[in-house]
């Protein structure tokens, strides 16, 4: 850790809700201009280790200081020097951005006198000047995230706390975001932040993984993937989903077998004999391999194993109760399950959704992204009947989405990226009240009951209230209520938004079995690993959709730009030097690296290696890799940006 005071530090804390141990003996410090990452799975204890060290919550035993402050007894003392970004929007939706932040500015008591200044400085610095007489209900998901972050900042803390602070924040925003903690690092600010995303956990001075309120390790991340005893093998596949379909039935040795976008993680002790077996099995099947190498593990690969051993397995969908013919599609829908032309929708005089047309054949998994405020929700609750058109048509399960709204609505199903729930109703009155709503009744909404809490996983959870469930156990909840009445048409709208990696692969599972009996998947997500899982994937841009295509197809054919991978420590501190370089078209933080988007790689990764000489920066790689989904959807929308310019 870093060698400077200790800014943050718990010992032994604790926190119970009557018989449960929320966190328990908790010990940790951070250090001045330290970001330190926590992860663990949802309902580990990571928001109510925040709220204690915030001073919102106490502690049931144990002690804490937070900027020299004990907690709880100088909790008033300790507010002055902290700011805390809670999950939910602290935003008032009626005011302005401006207004937003003067009203901050005066619950933290910041002086009149050079307010200004303070307030343009933090518009400036997070690009949000253009949108101050905005007001913040017509913000995009990302925008309000980084209002929310300026509207913290508004007092200069010393400690910064934050919870999960990018989840629903497009790539785009993301970047933009921690652009900005790393300037707040650079002033002697310390961070302590929760996350979903593993990979922004690559870029924290040290992280620690909390699993049933304990610390079940901590370190750099280096250190923490180093623990890892077991060895990974990637397996690279245009065909990834059924390559690991076969490698978990005909790996029985292997620890773990994982999808990583369109390549699979196989955790084995003998990566050469496990290449050997994967190989035979493959090749046996049919199925072609683009590569097959042993890798270093990421953070995520030790989240999920370490995890996914504690962990029993979701139940899948296809179970005894479902009938025959369940999910099953009517002939007359005709080829496709979703249809549409010129669709436009208007708010005054803001276009949110342009003359888009396409279509989704049935059985298919097709990927809706976009940044946020593109149109992708619009758009989606046009298509379930929700939100009329206001021009251009298209046909959803054989039903006109302007004529047949309510015809629409019994055909299919749909989770919205808001918590779809009641959250004062217990699991088993959320499944009655949605059954009911489905016209269903009697013995059937007993057998789809019953199927719904196995495949949430709730048994013995029934009596539960929503509101005290786990993000992952509320999602696959949502979405058990968003199919009981087995439509053959599902909308998911952000359904993995905030959940932990270990729930977003039992979440996609769900999924894969949902299409494999023929069921039709329209989901958005922010998740760019996620939109490798699609058969088919649209980025909407400014209403307008951009690209459509296989996600290799988007990979392969989309990109006019090279990628060098260039990996070192700090890889923050070279995003300046290396985007000034000649030929470099974007520098941006990936994971525990920088991905550098260029025309020509030769001279370039030349130019590079100087740079690295010049500022002293020992043992760096620079590799010439594949484009992410996430090099790609940034690419395009770069791209369009540069169009509208002209």
């Amino acid at each position: 850790m870093n060698t400077g005071d200790t800014v943050i530090s718990a010992q032994g804390l604790t926190r119970r809700f009557g018989e449960l141990v929320a966190v328990d003996s908790l010990s940790l410090t951070v250090a001045k201009g330290e970001i330190y990452g926590l992860l663990g799975p949802d309902g580990a204890g990571k928001t109510t280790t925040l709220r204690m060290l915030a001073g919102i919550l106490d502690a049931s035993d144990g002690v804490a200081q937070v900027a020299g402050c004990r907690l709880p007894e100088q909790a008033l003392a300790a507010k002055d020097h902290l700011a805390y970004m809670s999950q939910r929007f602290g935003l008032y939706p009626d005011l302005t951005v401006s207004e937003n932040l003067d009203f901050y500015a005066d619950l933290y008591g910041v002086p009149r006198k050079n307010r200004q200044e303070r307030v343009d400085d933090l518009l400036d610095f997070s690009s949000m000047r253009p949108f101050k007489k905005r007001l913040a209900a017509n913000l995009s998901g990302g925008m309000k995230q980084k209002l929310q972050l300026v509207c913290a900042l508004i007092h200069t803390p010393d400690v910064f706390l934050l919870d999960e602070p990018t989840n629903g924040v497009d790539p785009v925003s993301r970047r933009d975001f921690w652009r900005i903690l790393y300037r707040l690092l650079s002033d002697g600010v310390t961070i302590l932040v929760t996350t979903a995303y593993l990979d922004e956990a690559e870029r924290c001075s040290r992280v620690g993984l909390l699993n049933q309120g304990r610390l079940m390790a901590q370190g750099t991340p280096e250190e923490i993937r180093r623990s890892m005893t077991s060895r990974i093998l990637s397996v690279r596949s245009p065909s990834a989903r059924q390559a690991g379909q076969v490698l978990r039935q005909g790996l029985p040795a292997a620890l773990g077998v994982n999808l990583f976008g369109d390549t699979i993680h196989v955790t084995c002790s003998d990566p050469d004999d496990t290449a050997r077996q994967a190989t035979d099995l493959l090749a046996r099947e049919g199925i072609p391999v683009k590569e097959l190498r042993e890798i270093a593990p990421s953070l995520e690969d030790v989240f999920v194993s370490t995890l996914g051993a504690t962990e029993t397995a979701t139940p899948a969908i296809a179970g005894e109760s479902l009938p025959a013919g369940s999910f099953a599609t009517d002939p007359a829908d005709g080829q496709w399950a979703v249809e549409v032309h010129d669709l436009t929708r208007r708010f005054g005089d803001f276009t949110a959704v342009d003359r888009i047309g396409f279509s989704v054949p049935h059985g298919e998994i097709f990927g809706f992204l976009g940044p946020n405020g593109a149109g992708k929700s619009t758009t989606i609750r046009m298509l379930c009947g929700l939100l009329s058109p206001s021009s251009g048509g298209g046909r959803v399960a054989g039903c006109d989405v302007t004529t047949q709204s309510e015809q629409i609505k019994t055909r299919i199903g749909y989770m919205s990226q808001k918590f779809s729930l009641y959250e004062d109703l217990t699991v088993s009155e959320n499944i009655d009240f949605y059954g009911g709503i489905y016209g269903l009744g009697g013995q059937r909404l007993a057998e789809r009951k019953r199927w719904a809490v196995r495949m949430a996983g709730l048994e013995g959870r029934e009596r539960s209230p929503a509101l005290l469930l786990a993000g992952g156990w509320r999602q696959r909840l949502a979405l058990a209520c968003a199919i009981l009445h087995e439509p053959p048409i599902v909308f998911l709208d952000e359904p993995t938004s905030g959940v932990d990696p270990l729930s977003r692969r039992r979440f996609w599972d769900l999924i894969y079995d949902m299409a494999g009996r023929g069921i039709t998947i329209f989901v958005t997500t922010h998740y760019m690993e996620e939109a490798e899982y699609c058969d088919r994937v649209a980025l909407i841009y400014r209403g307008r959709i951009i690209a459509l295509d296989t996600p290799h197809r988007l990979k392969t054919d989309l990109m006019d730009e090279s990628i060098l991978d260039v990996r070192c420590h700090r890889p923050q501190d070279l995003i300046d030097a290396l985007s000034s370089l000649p030929g470099v078209r974007d520098a941006a933080l990936f994971g525990a690296g920088i991905h550098v988007k260029v025309d020509e790689v030769h001279s370039v990764e030349a130019a590079i290696r100087i740079t690295l000489d010049r500022l002293k920066v020992a043992d760096a790689t620079i590799e010439v890799i594949r484009p992410s989904m996430e090099d790609v959807f940034v690419s395009l929308i770069e791209r369009e940006d540069r169009k509208k310019e002209v």
